[in-house]
């Protein structure tokens, strides 16, 4: 007999009475109370928290900052009021603190009476944090106070958010008055740059002109002393002279008193004198005028005559040969020493007209100023000749000018003296001035060298401020408003699941589902024989014995797979992607539950059963269904990668959620590998089953 027809005798065996069919319904239904059961009982929790009851305590009072009343504990109370996050109750902290304590509510959040204050320091001199008071009782529920602690940081990032915006805005205002006044600045600075280069350009032009009036007061200075000394000296000069004037004008007095009555009687005879030495003059002038002409022609003529004797001297007295005769010898002798006196005598004469004559050469200067003042005698004796019978009233003239004269040099001398005292301050005053106009030009030359300085330093404050300007941001009202919001909750978590599950309970489904399939083909070997005993006292192939036990449990795991999957769809909403890879997948999966349940009961009997449950808690730890496997302990990382539950949950997560296909192939693959190898133990286990032993006869342990 085949072994389909084996199992369907299997079967059969439950239709013959009651009993055994409401086995098979429970046997059939039995994965319902594993998977559809346990995933409705917790299929949204997160959905209706606003079941949970908690206490909700504002004792906050407020705060007043820069005029503006601020309540933060009543903004927040109204909105967790109006959330449906918790079932808020706003209760006294002494009702709080005894709820949590006896489990009426499952936490409580407190704002204390300084909340606000303190967020309203944020904008003041000194900023405090504001505190939420949170308070759990792990022995009421674990779990309500994790999820609390994630509700009451959204709760807190809402605050702290509500709280930087005034403190932001302020900021941002401020940088728009800094902006402002910086902008004034750096247009004061721009002012003040161009006051400083006309500044510059002033202390230039003093600093030059002072270099000018140093020059001019050093020379004041030098020039008002050599004047000083002039002074001086024009003093003591002019005192000399006033002196001399004065002694003059009396003798000319004198005179004047003794010469007036001559010439007043004698004028005349005066002129009669005068002209006696005007033509006495003129007679010296043309004896001067007759020297200097025949003193040339008298040097000639006594050299010429000296030396016509001192030839005749010669040839007749000195080279004349001897004579025979007496006569002449006695002439010679008389004649000779005369004729030597006279070649002495004419050679005196010749020196003395060449003296003469080189006297009038080199004295012709002297001959003509001679001969000039001669002619001037001649010219004013012509004068006093003709002046002669006026010269009375000519020395009353004169003496009266004389006398003139000399007030005028006592007058002189005076203010000579008064010029050389006033001189001498000038002198000082100059001294001093030329120290003061040395100063100011030190002291132009140092502002120039300054107001250089503070130019550039200007110039560069100007462009800095101009820059800083620039850089320092100006927000209109809307801008500060975007920047405020952004400022206040600058991090926005843009959150995209990929393949996202709707619920809790989808989430966990591809959990569940094998567990209640794993228990399913358990408490069917409860019932049906993992070996055929007809195959096997048949003496059956020992695979058709295998299959023969195999096929009964792998129909009923797909009515399981069928009534499960009908109750998650239509009963509690469960959508899957990829609907009929997912039933095929399970279909799958129901078949390597059975053969490995099937080969532990064929091997171990009684022991086998204990060991599919041992199997089964090994799968739900290391499988990765709730949290991923990383954060369990190595053991179960161990284990994770060899027991089949690991990729049926993989697989089915795809399958339902969406995503690559990958871990349902390689699954698919391994459960297929499952399968065959749990089918191949079963059938070598059969094999065994086929020679009696006494420990089959007589069981040490039978369930």
């Amino acid at each position: 007999m085949r072994s389909p027809k084996l199992a369907a005798l299997e079967l059969r065996r439950f239709g013959r009475g009651k009993l055994p069919r409401a086995a098979l319904v429970a046997l059939l239904l039995l994965p319902l109370l594993y998977g559809a059961l346990y995933l409705w009982s917790f299929w949204d929790p997160y959905g209706r928290l606003d079941r949970i009851p908690v206490a909700l305590v504002n004792d906050d009072k407020g705060a007043t900052a820069e005029g503006k009343k601020i309540a933060a504990g009543d903004e927040i109370t109204k909105k967790l009021l109006d959330s449906k996050v918790f079932d808020w109750q706003e209760v006294t902290a002494e009702d709080a603190k005894s709820g949590v304590e006896n489990g009426s509510y499952y936490l409580s959040l407190t704002m204390p009476s300084d909340f606000s204050e303190r967020i309203a320091s944020s904008s003041g001199d000194s900023p405090e944090t504001g505190a939420l008071q949170v308070h759990t009782n792990d022995s009421n529920n674990y779990i309500v106070g994790q999820i609390s602690r994630s509700v009451f940081s959204e709760v807190r990032t809402a605050a702290s958010t509500n709280a930087s915006r005034g403190f932001l805005d302020k900021i941002f205002i401020s940088f728009s008055d800094i902006h402002a006044a910086t902008e004034k600045a750096a247009q004061g600075a721009q002012d003040l740059d161009g006051g400083i280069g006309k500044a510059k350009k002033g202390s230039q032009d003093l600093a030059n002109g002072l270099n000018d009036a140093k020059k001019g007061s050093g020379n004041l200075s030098g020039g008002i002393k050599k004047l000083d000394k002039g002074a001086g000296d024009l003093a003591v000069g002019a005192k000399r002279v006033a002196d001399g004037t004065k002694e003059l004008a009396g003798k000319v007095n004198r005179v004047a008193g003794q010469v007036r009555p001559y010439l007043k009687d004698d004028g005349s005879s005066i002129a009669h004198s005068a002209q006696l030495v005007a033509d006495t003059s003129k007679v010296a002038r043309n004896h001067l005028e007759s020297l200097v002409k025949g003193a040339p022609v008298a040097a000639q003529g006594s050299r010429r005559a000296a030396n016509e004797l001192a030839t005749a001297y010669r040839e007749l007295c000195e080279q004349a040969p001897a004579a025979d005769d007496e006569a002449q010898t006695a002439a010679r002798a008389r004649v000779c020493p005369g004729l030597k006196k006279a070649v002495t005598a004419a050679e005196e004469t010749a020196t003395v007209s060449a003296d003469v004559n080189a006297m009038v050469k080199d004295s012709n200067s002297d001959l003509t100023l001679l001969d000039t003042r001669l002619k001037d005698i001649q010219t004013k004796s012509q004068k006093l000749v003709r002046g002669a019978p006026h010269l009375d009233e000519d020395l009353k003239t004169a003496v009266a000018e004389v006398n003139a004269l000399n007030s005028g040099a006592q007058k002189v001398s005076q203010g000579a003296a008064k010029l050389h005292t006033g001189l001498a301050s000038a002198r000082t005053g100059a001294t001093d001035l030329d120290q003061g106009v040395g100063k100011l030009k030190t002291g132009a030359h140092n502002l120039d060298g300054g107001l250089f300085k503070l130019a550039d330093g200007s110039g560069k404050l100007a462009g800095k401020l101009h820059d800083g300007v620039g850089r320092i941001p100006d927000y209109d009202k809307d801008s500060r408003d975007q920047r405020t919001e952004v400022m206040a909750d600058p991090v926005k978590l843009a959150s995209q699941s990929l393949h996202k599950a709707p619920n809790y309970g989808t989430g966990f489904a591809p959990y569940f589902i094998p567990l209640s399939l794993w228990v399913g083909a358990m408490v069917a070997y409860m019932l049906i024989q993992p070996l055929n005993r007809r195959a096997l006292a048949a003496g059956a192939s020992a695979w058709r014995t295998a299959f023969a036990g195999w096929l009964p449990v792998v129909a009923l795991g797909v009515l399981q797979v069928a009534a499960l999957m009908s109750v998650l769809h239509w009963g509690l909403g469960l959508e899957m992607t990829r609907t009929a890879g997912t039933l095929g997948f399970l279909v799958l999966v129901t078949c390597c539950f059975a053969s490995i349940v099937q080969w532990l009961n064929a091997r171990f009997g009684a022991a086998g059963r204990i060991l599919v449950l041992a199997v089964l808690m090994l799968q739900l730890t290391s499988a990765g269904g709730t949290y991923p496997v990383q954060t369990s302990p190595t053991f179960f990382n161990a284990i994770h990668p060899f027991l089949p539950m690991t990729y049926v949950v993989e697989g089915l997560r795809r399958l339902i959620s969406g995503g690559g296909l990958e871990p349902v192939w390689t699954g698919s693959l391994v459960l297929a590998a499952f399968t065959a190898g749990a089918l191949a133990l079963t059938a070598v286990s059969a094999r065994r089953k086929q020679v009696w032993t006494l420990d089959r006869l007589h069981p040490d342990l039978s369930l």
